[in-house]
């Protein structure tokens, strides 16, 4: 005996079966079954709650994905820090000689930057609140600094041949701003009544 194929099932569903799979499933226990069962799948689907995101998810989306785009831009931009002052302190300790002063000035700029960014680095961002005005800061104090570190990155690519003065001047005015996006990081804003 043949029995009503699923296409035919669905059609009974429709009602658009021909007249034999009608019959059919009225004389066929089985396929009456499988038709039964088919009703009852269809209302337990309909059954299922509707899942639609809340509209007033998007901010909160949008803030973790700048969060990990931060974070990551924070982890790259720190190693590449310091491996380009590594690069720089390996190439250049040698120009400076045995105990100059210029000597000494450079070395202490470069331990008082690499202080100042593990400290940066044990501020929990993502949990601090920032003003406006704060954040906007932190953004200028960021670019700045990268402005600095590239042009000592390129002085080492390029192989200028820069004076030490200047070396010395670059790597102070990096710390100045590493201590300032410390201070401006380290401020927390608190919740006035909202």
């Amino acid at each position: 005996m043949m029995h009503c194929t699923m296409d035919d099932l669905l059609a009974l569903r429709a009602g658009e079966a021909s007249a034999w799979a009608r019959r059919h499933v009225e004389d066929c226990a089985a396929c009456r079954a499988e038709l039964d069962g088919l009703y009852q799948r269809v209302a337990q689907l309909k059954a299922l709650p509707a899942l639609r995101p809340p509209r007033d998810r998007w901010s909160v989306v949008r803030d973790a994905a700048q969060t990990q785009r931060a974070r990551r831009r924070r982890t790259w931009g720190g190693w590449a820090l310091a491996a380009a002052a590594a690069l720089v302190g390996v190439l250049l300790v040698p120009r400076f000689g045995g105990g100059s002063k210029l000597h000494a000035e450079l070395a202490q700029a470069k331990d008082q930057s690499a202080t100042l960014e593990d400290q940066l680095q044990n501020y929990d961002v993502d949990g601090r609140v920032l003003t406006g005005r704060t954040a906007a800061r932190v953004a200028e104090l960021e670019d700045r600094i990268a402005v600095i570190d590239g042009d000592l990155a390129r002085r080492v690519e390029t192989k200028a041949q820069a004076q030490d003065a200047d070396l010395v001047k670059l790597w102070q005015q990096r710390v100045d701003l590493m201590r300032q996006l410390v201070n401006a990081r380290s401020i927390r804003t608190r919740y006035v009544g909202l």
